[in-house]
This record gives structure tokens, sequence and C-alpha cells, in this order.
């Protein structure tokens, strides 16, 4: 058998619940922080800078902008998986639902809550869908893609996300002490809770699994 037929472990209804519960915690948690108003991770401040100036919810943007990326798969050669096309879609409709539901805080004390929930909630987010094995977001695959061309992970994600934060900036998207906690703690988190939830690699035929 294949390495690429081998299943991931776990029963797929399993997978399907990491999938799609990581999906709507991580729209909860882009909800959360732009209803802080503290500052937003740099693909949100872009997000809710290009719904300031088109007159739409942040949620239509950020299924927009995922499509969009999608596109520069094509020439970098990746595949999109169920869950690529499912974060493209749920991640803003559990975003737009959040905000429209959560209430704007009236206190300091409340706007730093929404924030650490945020940042804990996306976290584990992040976990639950990797960990689900069906594929990267948009955005995660644009990473990939760029490796496989030479670039490290690390420039080539901060030189994106240094642009987009830039852009969303401009754009009148919300930057601040947010977006900064957001950036030092959101690593760390993800790790944590990656021992919680391993990520699910497929093994090879000698029975070894691939590093990450």
């Amino acid at each position: 058998m294949s390495e690429a037929t081998l299943p991931y472990a776990g029963s797929l209804p399993a997978r399907l619940l990491r999938l799609y519960g990581g999906l709507a915690l991580y729209g909860g948690g882009i909800g959360l922080q732009v209803r802080s108003g503290l500052g937003n991770n740099p693909w949100d401040a872009f997000h809710q800078g290009l719904a300031l100036r088109a007159g739409l919810s942040i949620g239509t943007v950020i299924i927009a902008v995922g499509a969009l990326v999608m596109l520069l798969w094509i020439p970098l050669r990746q595949r999109p998986g169920v869950g690529t096309i499912s974060n493209v879609i749920f991640v803003g409709l559990f975003a737009d639902a959040a905000i429209m539901l959560l209430p704007t805080p009236g206190h300091w004390t409340l706007s730093w809550l929404y924030l650490l929930l945020a940042v804990v909630s996306i976290a584990l987010a992040t976990t639950l869908y990797i960990s689900a094995g069906m594929g990267p977001g948009p955005r995660d695959g644009l990473m990939t893609g760029l490796m496989r061309l030479g670039l490290s992970v690390r420039l080539g994600r901060f030189l994106i996300e240094i642009s987009v934060l830039a852009v969303g900036w401009l754009l009148g998207g919300t930057v601040g002490v947010g977006t900064v906690v957001f950036a030092v703690a959101i690593g760390p988190l993800t790790q944590l809770f990656g021992r919680w939830f391993p990520l699910e690699t497929p093994a090879r035929a000698d029975g070894s699994r691939p590093a990450e």
C-alpha cells in the first residue's frame, strides 16, 4: 500500500468532529479578537481593513480572500483537501456569527478577556484542525508551496504576515497590543495543545512517519 493511501489514525467521524469543531472555534476566536478592539492578528487586520473599505462583513472577506489565495496554489502545485475547502467556507461564516452575537465590551477587563480567550481558542482550533489531517488551510498551504520553492517557512511566513499586517493597518484594520499578544502567545499555546491532540501524519510502509 502506498503512503498516499494509508489511513490516518482515528475514525472518520472523529476526524470530521475535530475538523469542524476546530473551524467553529477558529471563527469564534476571530470574532472575540475583533470584538476586543485591542488589535487583530495580521491576516484579520487585513480582512477587517478590506471589509471596512468594501462595505462587507469580515467573514465575507475571509471567504473571498481564502478563495483567492487558493488560486495561488495552482502554480505552486498544491492540492486542496476537504479541510481546505471547508476552511475557506466555514471560518468566515463562524467569524461573522461570533461578531454578531458577542456584545461590545463596555470595560477594558472584558476587552482583555475577549483577547485572551481569542488567542487560546485559535491555538486550540489550529491543533484540532491540523490533527484531523484533511488538508491545510488556504494560507497554510501557501506556506507549504513556498517551502517547495526553497523559501524557509519562517521567512515566508514573516514576509507574508508583515505585508498583510501593513496593508491591513493602512486600510483601517485594528492593530495594537492584541496583535503583539497574539504573535507572542500563539506558537507556544499551539505547541502545548499539540501534546493533547498529536498531529496525525500517515505512516510509511516501514512503519515510520514523515517529518512535519
